[in-house]
């Protein structure tokens, strides 16, 4: 790392060019050969996904995306002559607009079943060519014919899979507020502006390339159409934090006397190391996702990954690069002043961070029961947690969407906004009498409110019945007819005939979904934690430190879905914050925040034991160890989370509910992992377990490869953790030599004790 760091401090134009011709050259390239992401969640394989292979092969045409015009009066009927004159001139400008296959009117010849019973609410089908081309560009121009046929009396509104794009639509307000409240955050942590722009200047450089990749990669393989967004969300969290902790440790190194150049170099060496471990728990743990064999979950792991890889390279190359551009202004003024008039003095923890650290460790038991109880409290609603598909439904109260799916919901029942497609394979006469005696089997089904007319191919090879359930799309119950469908009602009214009938529709394909997810779900989880652990049990040699990290990482989770399924299941505020009313938590969340927040929990981890470490095997005193690691620590640990914070929650400023779903729950997750897990219950249990925190049994030390995250002269030097830095056992009485605690040349010599009320300092014990 210090031989890296030196090449791109001496070629420091070089390594800022080379980022800015990556950075242009994967833009240039994405532009002229970038795939646009997929907003196809199938699985193949299941029953949904033959469901919609067989349309797709049989029935060309129906598989564009399509839209839904509905509109309804209270003082007539949408048959009286002036609103059917209103909407029949409106649906025939519609089937002129660019992209536009089809129309499906109400007014037809036949009753086509688009007029409710009442007679007051009416719908059209609007299809679109399969491949659009134009996207948001034709749905903006079909909402505004559509809702310029409103009146005093006339409501209208657009819903349908074709204007339910929000990724497609997304500003960047979030990124620009989640950057602003980290330079403000960066600014008072450095008191420099020089400094504040590296962080930001690097994440954005590793960010941007990474971004631009995904555009090429999506020739490759399916790149969900959340993953971009989810990617920079990730890397802007990761990318700062990592350029957060080398500046730190640089500032700190020019405080101490040392020349720009060696202070870059020991903060790469140093803290670099411990970025390039960080950013690999993240990079194993989104890889983790692979393990599921989900098609746009690969997508998903790729692209988070590969944003966080680069963000890393940012950290370690253009990082230290821009250190030397900028010199001594990573100082503030004032520090600069101070150097110049006073020269080097040692760093010296104080403030807050220090009486935190004393109250630690003079109440271990009752701070960590209060961290478990209030963690537990958190992580309660997981208990109710119901995986499915949000709609519509669950857009803000004022969308013209949401507005559809009601109209719908009140005049044709809720089953309307997600109707179940039943496709049959047919291949003989006995199949085809079969498939015709099917609907009047199906009408007769609890839970099913109406069933359409069969219709088949031109061959008749393949056959089409749409099922309108009783209940909503999100609803226990049609997922429980799904079911009953599947496992009684079509085996029995198969029986005897070759017919193959699959239930498809979003409805049964997000149930698959959930269900595929969910039988995997301990494999992958199981994955993720095995391939953590086994990365601190190499570095940190100790059985205790992966498995507490383990227990911290699960605890970080279960309460960030509890925070989710409260907000977004329940509804608890989220009316309020634009994000639409409760409904169920998408299938696949859980496993992109389980990859996710192991990830970013073993950074916490990784920055906070890895500084108790380094004391430990200078001194081999558990309770020192701990109280230096967490004064020196604690405060760039809290400032990274505010930082993160604010990155991942500007993110509930799309209005995207899958998004903010993952901004609101990562940041909860964040928060919780700094301010109550890694500055309160990890240090509250190390300091119960005392000196077991460091156990590894000698036969399994001898067989594990060394990996050391500090440099070679900070992990005990050359002769390991028994030679001078460790130390024996009975010269460890704090009064040692150069390399030992007590001495003046030791890192930790100038550390406060804790203070007495009037803020007198007490001696540290050893």
């Amino acid at each position: 790392m210090a031989a890296l760091a030196r090449w791109c401090i001496r070629r420091r134009l070089i390594v800022v060019l080379l980022w800015l011709l990556a950075l242009g050259g994967t833009a240039l390239a994405s532009s002229l050969a970038g795939a646009d992401p997929s907003d196809d969640y199938r699985i193949p394989g299941t029953e949904s996904g033959r469901a919609q292979a067989l349309l797709e092969k049989n029935f060309p045409g129906q598989d564009g995306d399509r839209a839904t015009i509905v509109w309804h009066t209270d003082d007539s009927t949408v048959t009286a002559g002036a609103v059917r004159e209103r909407m029949t001139g409106a649906l025939d400008e519609i089937a002129g607009l660019p992209g536009v296959s089809s129309v499906t009117s109400p007014y037809g010849a036949q009753d086509t079943g688009r007029i409710s019973t009442d007679g007051r609410t009416a719908y059209a089908t609007v299809v679109f060519d399969a491949d659009p081309g134009e996207g948001a560009a034709q749905t903006e121009r079909l909402v505004e014919t559509a809702t310029a046929a409103r009146t005093g009396t006339l409501d209208v509104a657009v819903g349908g899979n074709a204007v339910d794009q929000p990724t497609q639509n997304l500003n960047h307000t979030a990124e620009i507020v989640g950057l602003a409240v980290a330079a403000v955050v960066l600014f008072l942590a450095f008191g420099s502006l020089a400094a504040t722009a590296l962080p930001l200047a690097t994440a954005l450089a590793g960010v941007g390339t990474g971004y631009f990749t995904l555009g090429l990669l999506g020739n490759l393989f399916t790149v969900a159409d959340f993953a971009p967004v989810l990617a920079v969300l990730v890397g802007l969290g990761v990318g700062i934090d990592y350029a957060l902790f080398i500046v730190t440790r640089h500032r700190r190194g020019l405080r101490e006397g040392l020349s720009v150049s060696e202070a870059a170099e020991r903060a790469v060496a140093t803290s670099g190391r411990a970025v390039v471990f960080a950013g690999g728990t993240v990079f194993i743990a989104l890889l983790g996702m692979l393990v599921l064999r989900v098609d746009f979950l690969n997508g998903v792991a790729v692209a988070a990954s590969t944003t966080v890889l680069l963000s890393v390279a940012a950290s370690i190359t253009l990082l230290p690069a821009l250190l030397k551009v900028i010199g001594l202004r990573a100082l503030s003024r004032r520090d600069r002043r101070r150097l110049a008039e006073h020269g080097p003095e040692p760093e010296r923890p104080t403030g807050f961070s220090a009486r935190w650290s004393g109250f630690v460790e003079r109440w271990p038991k009752l701070l960590g029961l209060v961290a478990v109880a209030v963690m537990a409290a958190l992580a309660l609603p997981t208990l109710g947690l119901h995986l499915g598909t949000s709609d519509q439904g669950n857009h803000p109260a004022g969308s013209t969407t949401r507005q559809a799916y009601d109209l719908m919901a009140d005049g044709f029942g809720p089953g309307s906004n997600g109707p179940l497609t039943l496709v049959s394979e047919i291949g003989s006469p006995a199949d085809r009498a079969a498939f015709e005696a099917l609907p009047g089997t199906l009408r007769a089904t609890d839970g099913v409110a109406a069933v359409t007319a069969p219709t088949t191919d031109a061959d008749g090879d393949t056959g089409i019945v749409t099922v309108v359930p009783e209940t909503s799309p999100q609803s226990v119950d049609t997922s429980d007819l799904v079911e009953r469908l599947r496992t009684d009602v079509l085996p029995a009214a198969q029986e005897g005939s070759g017919l193959r009938t699959h239930v498809g529709g979003p409805t049964a394909a997000f149930d698959d979904i959930a269900r595929v997810i969910t039988d995997k779900l301990p494999l992958f989880v199981g994955t993720v934690i095995a391939s953590g652990s086994l990365l601190l049990l190499l570095a940190f040699r100790s059985i205790g430190i992966p498995v507490k990290a383990a227990l911290m990482n699960v605890m970080a989770v279960t309460s960030s879905l509890g925070i989710v399924t409260a907000i977004f299941q329940w509804g608890w505020g989220s009316e309020a914050m634009g994000l639409g009313r409760g409904g169920p938590i998408e299938p696949f969340l859980p496993v992109i925040m389980v990859s996710v927040l192991f990830g970013l929990s073993m950074d916490y981890q990784v920055f906070l034991v890895s500084r108790m470490y380094e004391e430990w095997l200078r001194t081999r005193d558990n309770r020192r160890s701990v109280r230096v690691g967490l004064t020196e620590t604690s405060r760039v640990i809290n400032s990274a989370a505010v930082i993160m914070i604010a990155v991942f929650g500007a993110f509930v400023l799309t209005g995207d509910r899958i998004i903010a779903m993952f901004g609101l729950g990562l940041a909860a997750a964040v928060a919780l992992d700094a301010f109550v897990l890694r500055t309160l219950l990890v240090p509250a249990l190390m300091h119960l377990l005392g000196n077991v925190n460091w156990w590894l049994p000698k036969w399994l030390d001898r067989l594990l490869p060394r990996l050391s995250i500090e440099a070679p002269d900070v992990a005990g030097g050359p002769e390991g953790p028994e030679g001078p830095e460790g130390r024996r056992e009975d010269e460890r009485d704090g009064q040692g030599g150069p390399g030992g605690p007590g001495g003046p040349g030791g890192p930790s010599s100038a550390l406060p004790g804790p203070r007495h009320a009037d803020g007198a300092t007490v001696p540290l014990p050893g």
